[in-house]
């Protein structure tokens, strides 16, 4: 895996910092000449993955406690990252949660809860980071998702904050640019992550869908910087689901049936996701 060109030095502050794509995304970044601060609502974990991190890479890290649905939360994280490395250049919105199952039978609370981390957490962010990149300039990366551009049952709230997340991207790109602030919205397939386990995505097309997390990774620092709206992760899949969004809505679901797409995620393996949705609480 190459390894992306970015102009070290430069302040990066990561939400859902963690595990899955925000480490990783921190382990390019800190290989690239960064410093970065990663925020996660399981504060003990985040610490603990900036000190493996700053071991393997020798960059320099630290891990924050964020809760990015509460303003003053990351308003605290940020101010934070700012008194240890120095102003805001990028701030990375990857936080968020996938469970799985029918939308009538998702409680209320998971409803909002969805609502409140994968979407008002990214208003949040982005609000904080753009006044704080006023004058000097910056980049905000959302992380969307290939659900943000299509429809999986099994999905529905998910499939809703990362439409929004794409949308709100689109537009913000559009009021910041003249300010010299860019946004970019990276839209991943299906990541080997514990947010995706136990899916069933058909295994012919799996190599084409599934990406590791170190490839969104690269995607991502590639983006900082870049003038780029959205990404797909990986191209070939997005390629397809845009062709596929020309096609009427009947020829699309018969396609999408015919390959078991409308099932992958409301099939799924109960012992995976049970582990991943026991993590949530659920």
């Amino acid at each position: 895996m190459k390894t992306t060109q970015y102009q070290g030095g430069r302040v990066v502050a990561i939400t859902g910092g963690a595990r899955g794509i925000g480490r990783a995304s921190a382990a390019e970044f800190l290989r690239a000449g960064a410093r970065v601060a990663l925020g996660d609502i399981d504060g003990s974990l985040v610490e603990k993955t900036a000190a493996e991190l700053a071991e393997a890479t020798g960059g320099v890290v630290c891990g924050l406690p964020l809760d990015v649905t509460d303003r003053t939360s990351f308003a605290s994280f940020l101010d934070a990252a700012d008194d240890r490395f120095g102003p805001l250049d990028v701030l990375v919105n990857n936080a968020g949660i996938m469970p799985t199952g029918s939308f009538t039978d998702e409680t209320d609370d998971m409803t909002d809860r969805m609502i409140a981390i994968n979407l008002c957490g990214v208003l949040h962010g982005s609000k904080l980071a753009a006044n704080r990149m006023a004058g000097r300039g910056g980049h905000i990366v959302n992380i969307a998702s290939l659900a943000g551009v299509s429809a999986f049952p099994g999905l529905a709230t998910y499939c809703a904050t990362k439409h929004a997340v794409v949308g709100f991207s689109e537009a913000l790109h559009l009021e910041l640019a003249e300010y010299g602030i860019g946004v970019t919205a990276v839209l991943p397939g299906v990541v080997h992550t514990e947010l995706s386990a136990g899916h069933s995505t058909p295994k012919w097309i799996r190599p084409i869908a599934e990406v590791e997390p170190e490839d969104v990774a690269v995607t991502i620092v590639a983006a900082a910087g870049s003038q780029r709206t959205t990404v797909a992760v990986p191209r070939a899949l997005g390629v397809m689901i845009k062709i596929a969004a020309g096609l009427p809505d009947r020829v699309r679901h018969r396609i999408s049936h015919a390959a078991h797409f409308d099932t992958a995620f409301t099939h799924v393996d109960p012992a995976a996701r049970e582990t991943y949705h026991r993590r949530l609480d659920i």
